[in-house]
């Protein structure tokens, strides 16, 4: 396997040697291998104008913007590897940080899952091009090149770095594509009787995170002026994070989610928002569909749910 780096947006890719011209996986022009030439994307409709000289300011924004996040596409390697993303070790940042979980479970094809790859890499596009988000300040486990694997103890830790000395003004980002499932509520604190649970890439040995944790490492430490978003692509997974409201969509309105055991599951003065896949007793399939549908209106920093409520996004 050969590289080639396309003379328009820079972007490397990879090629075999039977090949003799590739679309470019970052603007979409023809790259002509042997001449290293690369022609004009033949859908210009993507750029801002037809205008030349707004067509050449928006190709050197995607050029500008593709070196900052170089090699974040899953397809092209071997940059792939280099995207400068924090390590669990690394002192959380003020501002803006994510932690973003991608769980393949590349190792037992009972539970594989084709699409949580480029959900994460997808993902960080979205924060680092649409909202600011430093490089430096997402953390990405992933079961998948050099990143930090999604284990349960891993995502544990990330969880303490996600919220760690948090102050006001500060956005934070869970993202989570992988399974999830349920299990009996053995505290009484679940109106259905189950808590909800995300699984980690070593779930089968390691154990699930259920709700109740989950809760209480990244919800209750949320001070006074802190927002966090949670997104999770999963299974089961409308109150994962044990919120005290949910929004009924079809109905157009809020309804408690109180636990019966009158457990507090608030934050300490900040503000939980959660977007989830589908209902606590609901499973989400593994689809093609490119992701988020909740970030219908991502260019515009508004969110639409199935049902037709929109609001801000603004992490």
């Amino acid at each position: 396997m050969e590289t080639v780096t396309c003379k328009t947006c820079h972007r490397i890719s990879s090629v075999t040697k039977q090949t003799t011209k590739i679309r470019c996986h970052g603007c979409q022009g023809t790259i002509l291998i042997g001449n290293s030439q690369v022609s004009v994307p033949l859908d210009i409709s993507k750029w801002a104008s037809h205008d030349q000289d707004n067509i050449i300011t928006e190709r050197k924004r995607f050029h500008d913007f593709s070196k900052k996040i170089s090699g974040i596409s899953p397809r092209s390697s071997p940059s792939f590897s280099q995207f400068p993303t924090a390590r669990i070790s690394d002192t959380p940042p003020r501002g803006k940080r994510a932690l973003l979980c991608g769980v393949s479970y590349n190792q037992n094809k009972k539970f594989k899952l084709r699409g949580t790859t480029p959900d994460v890499m997808n993902m960080a596009k979205l924060l680092v091009r649409q909202f600011g988000f430093p490089t430096n300040a997402i953390i990405v486990l992933g079961d998948f090149m050099s990143y930090e694997p999604p284990t349960r103890m891993n995502i544990i830790r990330a969880f303490d770095w996600l919220v760690k000395d948090s102050q006001s003004g500060d956005s934070l980002v869970f993202y989570f594509s992988g399974h999830g499932t349920q299990q009996l509520d053995l505290d009484g604190d679940e109106i259905d009787g189950f808590d909800e649970a995300i699984c980690p890439l070593d779930f089968e040995t390691a154990g699930i995170i259920i709700d109740n944790d989950i809760n209480k490492m990244i919800v209750e430490p949320l001070k006074q002026g802190v927002t966090l978003h949670a997104i999770i692509d999963a299974c089961h997974s409308g109150t994962v994070l044990d919120l005290q409201r949910v929004y009924d969509h079809n109905r157009g309105r809020w309804k408690d989610n109180y636990p019966a055991s009158g457990a507090y599951k608030g934050t300490s003065g900040g503000k939980a928002i959660c977007f989830s896949a589908c209902e606590d007793d609901q499973q989400a399939a593994d689809t093609s569909v490119s992701f988020p549908k909740l970030l219908w209106y991502s260019s515009t920093r508004r969110w639409r749910m199935a049902g037709g409520s929109e609001g801000d996004f603004q992490p």
